[in-house]
């Protein structure tokens, strides 16, 4: 599914956006903006969406994400009636870039923002942390609040965390020739994703051979063809083992795979456990 493309608006005098959202629930709403987005979720429990990357979410869940990347997450109401809330930072990319340029202070960012990218997942603790940061912030002018990020983004910068999306979004990349002809491609990808795609039926997508084809897919994925294909099937098969009962069998077939043996094996090469393995921990972090 094609992400929806959300204006962001900065709050009064200041050149990012700040926002406490609180929620009886979270629906699904895939999109994207070119801003990079701090993202804390407390009181809730579900399934997040960042790019590639599908999976549960709980309290104190605390990401950062690039500019262009996809995501979302998505809960139902929690059984006590208690209000969901979502912080939100959201940063102009060229504007927090432009800090980094004109400021050595800032040098040290340089490596989380080009990580954010693909999107940032950290722990409990730093999301504590970063709690009392929003607090504060609600209350604080323009200049305190502008301290207050960057003393959020200096705490990121030094903190352990995990890479989540498998590939780079880039929406918004006017500067490529053939960017009609790679959304065309992607696009054909997504549809039809359940079918037996090959590079020569991409290539007849593209207008291209099927030689030129594989160095314009590789260049701007980063990835072959097979390999974005069976990662794009993991991700919809982890979103099927979250949200359904359905049996590993039918959740191997409805995602594209010949049989059941190399699905197992694709699965544990890119989540590093099997398809029984995930779903089982699924299950035991929803009785937490």
């Amino acid at each position: 599914m094609r992400a929806m493309c959300e204006k962001i608006i900065p709050s009064t005098n200041c050149s990012w956006r700040y926002c406490l959202y609180q929620l009886n629930e979270i629906p699904f709403n895939w999109h994207y903006h070119p801003e990079y987005e701090i993202c804390l979720t407390l009181n809730s429990k579900g399934v997040c969406h960042i790019g590639d990357y599908i999976a549960p979410f709980s309290d104190y869940d605390l990401v950062l994400l690039g500019p262009e990347l996809p995501h979302t997450w998505q809960s139902k109401p929690n059984l006590d009636g208690s209000m969901q809330k979502v912080y939100v930072a959201q940063i102009p990319a060229q504007w927090l870039e432009q800090q980094l340029r004109l400021n050595k202070e800032f040098e040290s960012l340089h490596t989380l923002l080009h990580k954010a990218k693909c999107g940032l997942k950290f722990n409990t603790v730093l999301a504590q942390e970063t709690e009392q940061i929003f607090i504060k912030m609600a209350d604080s002018n323009p200049l305190e609040r502008y301290i207050l990020l960057f003393n959020m983004l200096n705490l990121m910068a030094t903190s352990e965390y995990n890479t989540l999306s498998s590939m780079e979004f880039n929406y918004a990349n006017q500067q490529d020739p053939a960017k009609d002809k790679f959304d065309k491609v992607i696009n054909f990808i997504y549809e039809n994703y359940t079918e037996q795609l090959n590079a020569d039926l991409l290539a007849e997508q593209a207008h291209m051979s099927t030689n030129h084809f594989h160095r314009f897919f590789k260049k701007r994925t980063e990835k072959t063809v097979t390999e974005f294909i069976n990662q794009l099937r993991i991700a919809k098969a982890c979103k099927l083992l979250i949200n359904s009962k359905a049996p590993i069998t039918v959740i191997s077939d409805q995602c594209g795979f010949n049989n059941l043996s190399n699905f197992n094996r694709r699965f544990l090469a890119i989540k590093a456990c099997t398809p029984s393995q995930f779903r089982s921990r699924i299950q035991h972090k929803a009785l937490l």
